[in-house]
C-alpha cells in the first residue's frame, strides 16, 4: 500500500512540473525567450495551435465509445482528440504528463461519467487550464448495479481483472437508445461551448440518432425473434444491453488477465450448468484457447461480443462493432 502511495505521489510531483512548465510558457516554441514575464498570477499566452489559427474548438474525448460519438457531432467544425488509445485499459488507467499537457492546451473534455475515468479529476487538476470545460456524456442517464452474478474464477487477490463499479456499470454506450442520449448530451455541450457551429453541431447529431434508431429497431426485431436468451460472459459490460432487449446475462465469470488455469475452465463449466446458459460470450482479443476447448465440451460455440473500448475510431465503427454483436447473440440464440 505504502509502495503504491509513494508511486502516485511521484506520478503527481511530476504532473505539477509539467503544468508549471506549460503554463509558464518555457515548453520550447511556445514563447520567446525575451518575452517578459505576466503579472504574478497571471499565465502567460500560449503560442496558437492549428485548432486555434482556425478558431476551431479544441476537444478531448476520454476514450473511444465517447470518441466516436463526439467526432460524430463534431465533424470537422471542432478538432477532436482522444485520450486514452484505443485498446488500452481505461478502467485502470493512469495518465500520463502527455495527457497533463493535452487538457493544458484543450477547451472541452468529453468523459463518460459513472465512474470509469477515474484518473480525470487528478489529470484536470494537474494540467491547471481554468477555462477548461467538461460534458458529462451519461448526464441525466440512472444507471444500474449489477444484474448477474458474479463467479471469480480464483480467489480475492490472485488476480486484478475485476473491476468496481460504485457508481454503476458505466457501459450505457452498449445500449443504442442510452447511446442516443449520450450524443444528445455531447451536442448540447459543443453548442454551449461553441454556439457559432450550433447548426453543424445539431445536424450532425441528427443524422447520428438517426442511425441509432434503426439499430435499436434491427436488435428489437432480430431478438424478439428468439425465447430463450440467456447468457454468460467473462466482462461485466453488458447489463445495459441486457436490460434493453430483454436478454438474460445470468453470470459474469472473472477470469485472470494472465495464461488461463486449470481451475478457471473449472469455475466456467460449473457457472454454465448451474444456470444452463444458452451462449457463452468473450470479447474479442483474448486468449481463448482453454475457453474454445471448453465451449465444445459443453456443446456452446464461443463467441466474441465487442464492449468498443478498442476498435477503430471512424464514427461509423460503433454500428459496424454493434452489427457484429447482434450477428453473434442471434447465432447464439439459434
Amino acid at each position: 500500500m505504502s509502495r503504491n502511495w509513494l508511486r502516485q505521489a511521484r506520478k503527481d510531483r511530476l504532473y505539477q512540473l509539467v503544468a508549471a512548465i506549460l503554463v509558464t510558457g518555457t515548453v520550447a516554441g511556445c514563447n520567446s525567450p525575451t518575452t517578459p514575464p505576466q503579472a504574478t498570477g497571471t499565465a502567460q499566452p500560449q503560442a496558437a495551435s492549428p485548432a486555434q489559427q482556425n478558431n476551431k474548438l479544441r476537444v478531448t474525448a476520454t476514450f473511444l465509445p465517447v470518441y466516436l460519438f463526439t467526432k460524430a457531432v463534431a465533424g470537422d467544425a471542432a478538432q477532436v482528440d482522444i485520450l486514452v488509445k484505443p485498446g488500452t485499459e481505461v478502467h485502470e488507467y493512469q495518465s500520463t504528463p502527455d495527457d497533463v499537457k493535452a487538457l493544458a492546451q484543450t477547451d472541452l473534455v468529453v468523459q463518460n461519467g459513472l465512474g470509469i475515468e477515474e484518473f480525470l479529476d487528478g489529470t484536470i487538476k494537474s494540467a491547471q487550464n481554468p477555462n477548461l470545460k467538461v460534458i458529462d456524456a451519461s448526464q441525466g442517464i440512472k444507471p444500474i448495479g449489477e444484474t448477474s452474478q458474479v463467479v471469480q474464477a480464483r480467489k480475492e487477490g490472485d488476480h486484478d481483472h475485476s473491476h468496481s463499479h460504485d457508481a454503476g456499470n458505466p457501459h450505457v454506450w452498449l445500449d443504442p437508445v442510452l447511446a442516443k442520449q449520450q450524443v444528445e448530451n455531447i451536442r448540447d455541450g459543443l453548442v454551449a461551448a461553441d454556439p457559432v457551429n450550433k447548426a453543424t453541431y445539431e445536424a450532425n447529431a441528427a443524422a447520428y440518432i438517426q442511425q441509432l434508431d434503426a439499430l435499436n429497431q434491427t436488435y428489437e426485431k432480430t431478438l424478439n425473434n428468439y425465447r430463450d436468451r440467456t447468457f454468460i460472459t467473462f466482462h461485466d459490460a453488458f447489463p445495459y444491453l441486457a436490460q434493453r432487449y430483454n436478454l438474460n446475462q445470468v453470470a459474469v465469470v472473472e477470469l485472470p488477465e494472465d495464461q488461463l488455469a486449470p481451475e478457471d475452465v473449472t469455475n466456467t463449466v460449473n457457472a454454465v450448468k448451474q444456470f444452463d446458459a444458452k451462449a457463452l460470450l468473450s470479447e474479442p482479443g483474448v486468449d481463448n484457447k482453454l475457453l474454445d476447448s471448453l465451449s465444445k465440451d459443453l456443446n456452446l460455440t464461443l463467441r466474441p461480443l465487442d464492449s468498443l473500448e478498442t476498435g477503430e475510431t471512424d464514427p461509423q465503427y460503433y454500428f459496424t462493432a454493434m452489427n457484429a454483436n447482434l450477428k453473434n447473440l442471434e447465432a447464439a440464440f439459434k
